[in-house]
């Protein structure tokens, strides 16, 4: 960046736009990707700890010491395993949404009302029909709360994968880093900023839409 040169050239970024998309595309995919493979993952499991609470601590510790690795040496472990690519990028993106995901999957079972399960008994829900057609959908709202949380928290780290070759948005900050120029890397980080929020604020209205009696507190 040479003075007197704005922070942000208006002529970069309309010479970049197919590329602005591209990447843009590219960070969807990797979040949306990683978030998709979490969730069912960390579904499976929360149910295995509701049907067995015995495997309850080993699985949340496990999850949690996944999440407690650095991104980047989570990153260098793998390359030489899994190489340098989608692959490597999405095991360590799935592995950092697990302890959130589990976390609302297993406190939204636990919030159903006692006296709800007994009521749906009563009524001669058996086992499976009482959680896929009772505690499921009673759980949602935070269910959709850890969901909120891992996608804002994957779409950030996302950038980290610039460092593996993809990126997303993640790219151009990497890009601004190596060169010394601001341009790509405000960009990049106001982009990725935007669609965290846009993510989150569509997942609030999708939450709202899935369950109608909270707005009515019902």
């Amino acid at each position: 960046m040479t003075p007197g040169e704005p922070l942000v050239r208006g002529d970069w970024i309309g010479g970049h736009l197919d590329e602005i998309g591209a990447r843009l595309a590219e960070h969807l995919l990797l979040t949306g990707l990683a978030v998709g493979v979490g969730f069912l993952l960390a579904l499976a499991l929360s149910l295995l700890i509701w049907r067995y609470s015995q495997v309850g601590a080993p699985v949340t510790w496990l999850a949690g010491v996944l999440y407690t690795i650095p991104s980047l040496a989570l990153f260098a472990f793998l390359i030489p395993i899994t190489g340098l690519g989608l692959l490597t990028a999405e095991i360590g993106l799935v592995s950092y949404t697990l302890l959130i995901l589990i976390r609302g999957i297993t406190d939204g079972i636990a919030s159903v009302p006692a006296d709800v399960r007994e009521a749906a008994l009563g009524m001669g829900y058996a086992p499976r029909q009482l959680l896929w057609r009772v505690e499921l959908p009673l759980a949602l709202p935070i269910i959709m709360a850890g969901l909120r949380a891992a996608t804002v928290s994957t779409i950030g780290l996302v950038t980290v994968t610039a460092l593996i070759g993809l990126g997303g948005f993640g790219y151009f900050i990497l890009q601004g880093i190596q060169r010394f120029f601001s341009t790509p890397l405000i960009i990049g980080a106001v982009l990725s900023v935007a669609l965290a929020v846009a993510t989150d604020t569509a997942l609030v209205w999708l939450t709202a839409r899935l369950t109608p009696w909270t707005r009515s507190g019902g």
